[in-house]
C-alpha cells in the first residue's frame, strides 16, 4: 500500500509538472512557449530571461519525467522542489489562496516533492527495478547545485519586488488619463498572465 501510494503521488506530481514544463519550453498543451515566459521572467528580475525560463521549464519537464518514472531519485523531486520554491515566492505577495493568484498550488507541489525526495520512489519505480542508486557524491552535488540556483533565483525575485515597492508611483497626466484608463485592463491582464506562466 505504501509503495502504491508513492507511485500515485509520483505520477500525479511528476506528470503535471512535466506538462507545465512542456508548456513553457515547447508551447505544448496550449502553453505560451519560451518567448512569452522569458519576458515574464525578465520582468520578475530573473535574468537573462531566456536562459532562466529554459532552466525553469527544463527543471519541471525533466524533473517531472524523472519523478514519475522513479528514475535517478532524488534528482527529479529535488529539481521540482527548487522550481516550486521559486514559484511560491513569485506568488507570495498575493497571499496563500490560489483563487487570488497566491502560492497555494506551488506550496502543495513543493511539499509533495520534498516528501518524495525524503522517502524515495518506492518499489514501483525504475530505480527499484534496476537496483541502482546514485553515487553519494553525485547526490550531494545535485542537492547543492539545486539549492544554490534556488537561492539565487529567490533573491532576484525578492530584490526586484523590493525595488519596485520603493519606487514612487508614476503620475498620470490629464492628456493620457483616458488612454491609461482604456488600456489598463489589458496590460494588467497580460502582466498577470506572464507572471502566472513564469511562476507556475
Amino acid at each position: 500500500m505504501h509503495d502504491a501510494g508513492l507511485l500515485g503521488l509520483r505520477l500525479t506530481l511528476g506528470g503535471y509538472l512535466a506538462a507545465h514544463g512542456a508548456q513553457k519550453l515547447f508551447g505544448a498543451l496550449d502553453g505560451p512557449g519560451l518567448k512569452p515566459v522569458a519576458a515574464g521572467f525578465d520582468s520578475m528580475g530573473l535574468r537573462p530571461g531566456q536562459a532562466m525560463a529554459a532552466l525553469a521549464g527544463g527543471s519541471e519537464f525533466v524533473g517531472g519525467l524523472l519523478t514519475a518514472a522513479g528514475l535517478a531519485s532524488p534528482v527529479g523531486p529535488v529539481a521540482l522542489a527548487g522550481a516550486m520554491t521559486v514559484a511560491s515566492i513569485v506568488h507570495g505577495d498575493k497571499g496563500p489562496m490560489s483563487q487570488k493568484g497566491g502560492y497555494e498550488l506551488a506550496l502543495t507541489n513543493l511539499a509533495a516533492a520534498v516528501a518524495l525526495a525524503a522517502t524515495g520512489p518506492g518499489r514501483y519505480s525504475l530505480d527499484a527495478l534496476s537496483g541502482r542508486k546514485l553515487p553519494k557524491a553525485l547526490l550531494r552535488l545535485n542537492v547543492l547545485g539545486a539549492a544554490a540556483l534556488t537561492a539565487y533565483s529567490a533573491a532576484a525575485v525578492i530584490r526586484t519586488r523590493r525595488q519596485r515597492a520603493a519606487q514612487p508611483p508614476a503620475e498620470a497626466t490629464p492628456a493620457t488619463d483616458a488612454a491609461t484608463t482604456t488600456e489598463q485592463p489589458n496590460s494588467n491582464g497580460a502582466g498577470a498572465t506572464a507572471t502566472a506562466q513564469a511562476g507556475a
